[in-house]
């Protein structure tokens, strides 16, 4: 059903209680990945370092490397439902993600999950099926919008995977705008819409928010080039981290491009196949004078009091690739 008027972006806005210290909660469903290019692995890393703690439920794992890949186990829907009610009962969540859950059974169980936590704000990532096969990425791809859509707040994918899934029919001479997409997401539901990867002249590509009304915020970056794997789990986590740590949605969206571009391009190629991004980039210490600082104080007085630690802040949009 369309939704003409989308809650306004205050309302994913998160209350900040003064006196809580900890880091919001956020829970993920995902693949577990063991290549560690993205999956659960991209969404707890991305996650700790926007300042959320991960609850990650399992719903399956993939089988693959860093080059493609190859099958996908899922886990039953019962297990999945039971991870996650487990955990729910135990801690409040801020946000909540959805990656890739492996079957229309496991899209069941989520979004009924998801309808009992309803002022939640959920985060959706649909990413590129095509290693599936024909009739199994069909069935996902129909129970993910009947059942997940409606209870999406931010669904956000590549411009090329959403066209085809939810404008198969485009007529246009054009490709579709971000606005499109959006429109097309608002006839299920979904209120807000990011769309990554958009093709723009001379090797750019734009990433855009967006309802089928208006554009509310867009970021061009350079095209790297290079293949990356888990680009889109590591975006979609940060966003959810963002918003549940009680951004608005709109600085939310600019952050997580941010971190996004910074983990890009610190990336790194730990095998044969695609770069994996650093999503720790920010952890990485400089040798040198940072090493002469490390040896004068392991030569100090072991009573002396630690000094503390410099706070983490994200660098500009520096690299916008």
């Amino acid at each position: 059903m369309a939704n003409p008027n989308p809650p306004p972006l205050d309302t994913l806005q998160i209350e900040e209680d003064d006196s809580e210290t900890s880091p919001a909660c956020v829970m993920t469903f995902n693949a577990n990945d063991p290549s560690g290019a993205g999956g659960l692995t991209a969404d707890i890393t991305a996650m700790t370092s926007a300042g959320a703690h991960a609850l990650a439920v399992v719903t399956g794992t993939y089988v693959r490397d860093t080059a493609e890949i190859f099958d996908h186990i899922s886990f039953d829907e019962e297990a999945v439902a039971e991870q996650a009610r487990t955990t729910l009962e135990d801690m409040p969540v801020s946000a909540i993600k959805v990656g890739f859950v492996g079957n229309p059974e496991n899209i069941s169980a989520i979004a009924e999950i998801a309808s009992d936590y309803a002022d939640v704000p959920l985060i959706a990532y649909m990413p590129n099926l095509s290693w599936w096969e024909d009739e199994a990425i069909d069935n996902y791809l129909d129970a993910f919008r009947e059942l997940m859509l409606p209870q999406t707040t931010v669904l956000v994918g590549n411009h090329s995977s959403l066209w085809r899934w939810l404008l198969p029919d485009w007529a246009g001479k054009k490709s579709p705008s971000a606005r499109d997409i959006a429109k097309a997401a608002s006839d299920f539901g979904v209120p807000y819409t990011l769309v990554t990867g958009i093709p723009l002249p001379e090797q750019f590509i734009d990433n855009v928010l967006a309802t089928p009304q208006a554009v509310l915020y867009s970021e061009k970056f350079e095209r790297f080039e290079a293949v990356f794997a888990g680009a889109g789990d590591t975006l979609t986590a940060a966003l959810s981290a963002l918003v549940a740590n009680g951004h608005s949605l709109q600085a939310a969206t600019a952050e997580a491009l941010a971190y996004l571009d910074h983990s890009l391009d610190a990336g790194f190629h730990p095998g044969m196949g695609n770069i994996v991004p650093d999503r720790l980039f920010w952890a990485q210490t400089d040798t040198g004078e940072q090493d002469d600082d490390d040896d004068e104080a392991a030569d100090g007085d072991p009573d002396d009091p630690l000094l503390p630690l410099p706070p983490f802040d994200l660098p500009t949009h520096g690299t916008k690739h």
